[in-house]
This record gives structure tokens, sequence and C-alpha cells, in this order.
């Protein structure tokens, strides 16, 4: 390991999905070969930095792609209070629009009530997607993937974050406030709302998860 930054394809196909025209890399990145043919068949300027400049991956994106804002339904019990309000709050510096569908207060409450009320708002067009939030996460995407038309996925770590957006389209994230630190849940936040469905063999998949859906729902 040389310890140098490394722009992959993925980094820069990212990068386009996102609808960013210029990647900044530090002076001495590795390009991989197909991160460049990927940035010049897209129109995408490769930027070498000073010596430790940030890289393209290194902080969010100001806006979501295309320009537009898309807006985000966020719910938690009173467990997750806390880290609702703070998860509003960045989703909104990345340019995100934002509804809070409540808890509005630390006092006890039920879990299935809020992530509930994130699944129908997604599910009938109010939100473009949704984050609910309890101690574990996991009630929450029970109640959520109750929902038709709802694919909710309790994320716990970046990896997982991205896998749920490319290959099983989730519509919904749910996180554990109790389980999961404030900064990673930030970090999760910004990669699964970043992230593209992949298409491809993974649609089949996910149609196949709609007609289980549908079988129980006639």
């Amino acid at each position: 390991m040389t310890g140098r930054e490394l722009l992959a394809e993925k980094d820069v196909r990212e990068a386009i999905a996102a609808g960013r025209k210029r990647i900044v890399v530090s002076a001495g990145a590795i390009v991989t070969s197909l991160a460049g043919e990927a940035a010049r068949a897209s129109g995408v300027e490769i930027v070498r930095g000073e010596v430790g400049a940030p890289s393209a991956t290194a902080s969010p994106s100001t806006a979501p792609r295309g320009g537009e804002q898309r807006t985000v339904a966020f719910g938690s019990d009173h467990g997750g209070f806390q880290l609702k309000q703070t998860l509003i709050a960045f989703a909104g510096s990345l340019g995100y629009g934002v509804i809070d569908l409540g808890t509005k207060e630390e006092e006890p409450c039920d879990y299935p009530d809020f992530a509930h009320a994130v699944a129908k708002a997604v599910a009938g067009g109010k939100a473009w997607r949704g984050v609910a939030i309890d101690g574990a996460g996991i009630g929450s995407a029970i109640v959520a993937n109750k929902v038709p038309g709802v694919r909710a996925a309790c994320c716990h770590n970046e990896f997982v974050a991205r896998n749920s957006r490319e290959h099983n389209d989730a519509n919904v994230l749910t996180l554990g406030s109790r389980v999961t630190g404030v900064e990673v849940c930030k970090e999760i936040l910004r990669i699964w709302l970043d992230s593209s469905f992949s298409g491809g063999r993974h649609k089949g998949r996910v149609d196949k998860i709609t007609g289980v859906e549908r079988s129980y729902t006639k």
C-alpha cells in the first residue's frame, strides 16, 4: 500500500451521477485508466491540486443530482429524536428539502407511528425518499416494509448504505441511534442519498421483490 489517494472508475461514475463536471484530486493521486476513460467519455474534468488536497469523494455534494431539490421525509421515536434533528440539518446543508414527521420531543412514543408516516410519504409521492430512526433501526424497517411500494433498508455502515441503493433500490433508510454513531450516520445518509440504482441484473431481482409484494396485496 502506498497511502496515495486512488481515483477509481466507481468514483468518477458517482460524480457523474451527481451531476458534477469537475473532480479535484491531490497532486500525487493515482487515477486508474478506467477512471480516466469514464471521465473523458462524459466530459468530466479531473483536476490535480496540491498534495493533500481533498478528493472528489472526501466531501459531500452540495446539491441533489440534476440540480433539483428532492424532498426527504424524516421520522423517529423518542430514542431517535436527537439524531433525527441532526440529520435533518445535515440533509438541508446538502441541498435536500426535508419534511419532519415527528416526533417533535423526547417524550416516550411508539416507533411504528413515525416509521409508518415516513413510509406513507414515500409511497404516496409526498417525499422522494425517507429516513426512519429508532434505537436499533430494525423495528422501523419492519414497519416501513409493510407499506406497498416501500423498500426499507436498515443500514449500520457505509457499504450497506451504498449496496441498498445500488442493488436493492431502497427508498427508505432506517437507522439505529443506539448502535451507530452520529458521524457515521451522517456519512451513511450522504452516501445513501447520493447513490443511484444500478439497474441491469439488479432490476430483475427488485422486480421479483415487487412481484412477491403484489401477490399478497391483490
